[in-house]
């Protein structure tokens, strides 16, 4: 793990000042944030520092790609952010799924600023707010999915950076796309290993064959069936990541010349089917 650790901490240092500059001079022009996180990894996909850099701004977290994580689990997610105050909904960005429900829940979030603005004569101002996530969330999805057309029609603003894009979404709400890039908590090892199980540490900087065999391990504690059921394998009980991989290569007859299982293709496969849900919905932290 220790490798894995150095090459993915390397990413971030150089963005983290950056984008905490850039989040907090953003925040006196929205009325609010919409943070995306996986919903799979609710807590390891998010920014351990967001809650202290927005303060007192209304929260909204979209749990996104619900489509491949555990409804139950999901559902214990919205409760417990419910009970932080802070509005929470899944979401799949990339089939609209959930979306209808953004705008109401934005009103709700916001129904203080809507009430003073009413009482200040500006019924008609814009709610606006700023869309924050670690990369691989779906942040771009989100925005394009909401915006439609308008991305193209995007207007420079007094006092808006360049860098800064508003997108109106209808309804008279727009959504500021923040250029700095969050980061996670790199700092736990299970943390890392659950953002590059799901994609969001690029499988570039890490050793394909030791991450599918961690995963597998996790899942062998936490949802065998879902190894058994989708590779046709017995039992995995007590077996070491590796003793399932292995199994699993010789049931796909993965080989490469003299019959030895082909580890890197099998790793491969493996990370692809449980991103894509193929071994089932599966959600890997609960609050």
């Amino acid at each position: 793990m220790a490798d894995f650790q150095k090459q993915t901490v390397q990413w971030f240092p150089g963005h983290m000042a950056k984008t905490r500059r850039i989040i907090q001079s953003s925040l006196n022009l929205v009325d609010g944030v919409v943070e995306l996180v996986d919903a799979r990894i609710p807590y390891s996909s998010s920014n351990p520092e967001l809650e202290q850099i927005i303060k007192n701004k209304p929260r909204i977290v979209l749990l996104n790609k619900c489509d491949v994580a555990d409804s139950n689990a999901t559902k214990i997610w919205i409760d417990y952010y419910n009970s932080k105050n802070v509005y929470a909904l899944p979401v799949d960005c990339r089939t609209g799924k959930g979306l209808n429900a953004f705008i109401p829940i934005v009103k709700k979030a916001l129904a203080k600023t809507l009430e003073k603005n009413i009482a200040k004569g500006m019924s008609g101002k814009a709610l606006r707010l700023m869309v924050v996530g670690i990369p691989n969330t779906g942040k771009s999805s989100f925005i394009n999915r909401m915006a439609g057309n308008a991305k193209a029609k995007v207007a420079d603003k007094a006092g808006v950076t360049r860098q800064q894009q508003w997108f109106p979404v209808g309804n008279g709400i727009e959504l500021l796309d923040t250029p700095g890039v969050l980061w996670p908590k790199f700092d736990d090892p299970e943390v890392g290993d659950r953002l590059a199980f799901t994609g969001a540490v690029k499988d570039e900087v890490t050793d394909i064959e030791s991450l599918s065999c961690r995963l597998l391990e996790v899942l062998s504690k936490t949802r065998p069936q879902a190894i058994t059921e989708r590779y046709k394998i017995d039992n995995v009980d007590g077996l070491q990541g590796w003793e399932i991989l292995e199994l699993i290569g010789k049931k796909r007859g993965f080989l490469v010349r003299g019959g030895e299982i082909d580890y890197e293709r099998t790793a491969v496969m493996l990370c692809d089917e449980f991103r894509g849900g193929r071994l089932g919905k599966i959600t890997l932290e609960l609050p």
